[in-house]
Parts: structure tokens; sequence; C-alpha cells
């Protein structure tokens, strides 16, 4: 299977968000609101061959987040760049072009495919929509082969059907599917959630090699930090629809900045065999997270934040230094 070919300008990110919103419509709440802001104001980059970690509570605005930039959600203000155009513009062919470079794994390894289908028909369905693509007849069975091989499957395993498979099976038989147009960027929504710990290992350490073979580009969205930590490159951490810190996997993991990241580090379980790593003291927030139709002026954490000061609730902070905080931490927490 050929790699991916990047183009001239390699300093371009290969997406690239800046103030992306987007609002849904919903029915009145007590108060009479009805408009949901599930992204506000949401910037990030992602570069060639990187892992970029989405972190962040249920209901943070993650898959909203993975919507937009797979173009299943048009944003309400923003934009979004791929290799430095606006895949909004696109149209016909050349909008179908793009959407052989952008794919998606999805969480249930089992609802995600479809049972009737022969696992070699699941992997060769993309090529029936592009077909400027597809191999030949001839080829089609040894692509798929290819395929199968490439995620760690066998070639007897290519008439099998869904529910003869483990879960981990399933889901690399996933992950082919995505491979099939040879993408350049796979969106992974909590693709291992689902699946034994000894099976998540495994699917993630397929999921580095072909990284290392193919120059792949991830979103890596979960609630797992330990996950998280394991694969990524950059993190972007989510509270209520906006990226409150970012940094690299190290800077955030080691010494968050922003009240809220780490709390959520303190409440992380940590395999810690020696002994010898010191854990702080774990963070305890007060309150509920408030509701998205509702969401607290200025900082959107103030409510739950034991930082909290008059400006938090007068001003929304701006990012500095990696946190969107007005007080933020100096050193590691957790």
């Amino acid at each position: 299977m050929s790699s991916n070919t990047a183009p001239e300008n390699e300093n371009v990110p290969v997406i690239e968000a800046r103030g992306v919103s987007r609002t849904f419509h919903v029915p009145r709440n007590k108060a009479g609101r009805n408009r949901l802001r599930a992204l506000d104001g949401i910037d990030l980059t992602l570069g060639r061959g990187e892992t970029l970690g989405l972190v962040g509570e249920s209901g943070c605005g993650k898959s909203t987040l993975a919507r937009v930039l797979l173009m299943l959600e048009r944003p309400d203000a923003g934009t979004l760049r791929f290799d430095g155009r606006d895949p909004f513009t696109l149209k016909g062919k050349e909008l179908l072009a793009w959407r052989r470079r952008v794919q998606m794994v999805f969480q249930d390894p089992f609802a995600s495919l479809n049972p009737r289908m022969t696992a070699a028909e699941i992997i060769a369905e993309p090529w029936r929509t592009h077909r400027d693509v597809q191999p030949t007849k001839k080829d089609r069975r040894a692509r798929v082969r290819e395929l199968l091989d490439l995620v760690g499957l066998r070639e007897g395993d290519a008439g099998r059907y869904p529910q003869e498979f483990s879960g981990g099976q399933r889901q690399r038989i996933g992950i082919a599917r995505a491979l099939a147009l040879e993408p350049e960027v796979i969106v992974c929504d909590e693709p291992v959630s689902a699946l034994d710990l000894s099976v998540q290992a495994q699917v993630l350490n397929l999921l580095d090699e072909l990284q290392r073979d193919l120059g792949v580009s991830y979103v890596f969205i979960s609630h797992d930090l330990s996950v998280v930590r394991h694969v990524a490159d950059r993190v972007a951490v989510m509270y209520l629809g906006r990226i409150v810190e970012s940094g690299t996997a190290e800077e955030v993991f080691e010494h968050p900045r922003h009240p809220y990241t780490a709390a959520l580090l303190s409440a992380a379980p940590e395999l810690d065999p020696s002994g010898e790593r010191e854990r702080g003291e774990r963070i305890l927030l007060k309150g509920e997270v408030p509701s998205p139709l509702d969401p607290p002026s200025g900082c959107r954490f103030r409510t739950r934040c034991w930082k909290a000061r008059d400006i938090c609730a007068e001003e929304a902070p701006r990012t500095e230094h990696g946190a969107a905080c007005h007080f933020p931490l100096e050193t590691a927490v957790a």
C-alpha cells in the first residue's frame, strides 16, 4: 500500500481551525432558551503525521468538533482549512476527492459494520463511492488481502461476517476500511473504549505502526487520559464547547496550567509499581457541569473552579501559554 504524498509546502498544517463555532436549535428549556452552542470559538491545528488528542467530559463538544472536521456539520462561524483550502467551498469532483482524504474510525466496532456484508465487502465498500480510485476487479481481491494483512488479519478472514469476529478484530476491519482510500487524516472517535484492556493495547499499537508506515495524521477523541497520554503528540482539553488548554502531551500531562486539566489528571488512575512517583492530592470539583443551553458568563469553568475571582465572571479569559485562564497554575497539581 502506498504512503501518502505530502504537498509541496509541508509547513502548512494538514488541518487548521480558527474561531469555529456550531450552534444547534433544541426544545426550549425553562428559561426559554433554545440555542445550544456546542462549539464556541475553537482554535486548533493538526500537523502531518501527528496525533492530536481531544479530551473532556461527555457533552463538551468533542464529537461535534469531529463532525465539523469531517464536513458532516457546517460551522456557524470561523474558518476550517485543509492544506490551506476551505473544504466547505468545494463542490462536485473536488469535494468527492477531498472526502477521500479524511476518514473515520468509529467507537462501536460492531454497530459500525454491516452484519450482512463480509469483511472483504466492508473494506471494499468505499471504492463503490469513489470509483475513480476503485481498483480493477482483478486487483480488488489483492488490495483487500493487502489491507487485511496491514491490520493484522488473515487472508482467510475476507469471507467471514462481523459477528464471527471478536471486538478487536472488528475494529481492525473498521481501520482497514478507513485506510482503503489512502487518507491523510483519520478521525478516531473513542476507538478503543468498547474493547478489553489487552485488546485496547493491540489496537493502539496497530494505529501507531500505521502512522509510522503511512504518515497518516490522527484526531484521537477519548475521555480516557491514560490512552491519550500513550498515543498523542499534542493534546487539547475541551470544556463546554471551548478548548481550555492545549500543548504537547508532556506539557499538558506533566505541567497542567488550567485548573480543569489539573482536576481531570488528579482523578485519573495511575499505575506506578515502583511507588516512586509522588501523587498530588485529589481535586474534587464542586457542583455539576452547567447546561450548554445556559453557560456561565466569562469563564465557563468558573462555577466549579477553586481559583475563581470576580473577573472570571466578567471576562472570558484569553489563551496565554496554552491555557485559557485568568489565574493559571504555575506547577503541576496532579
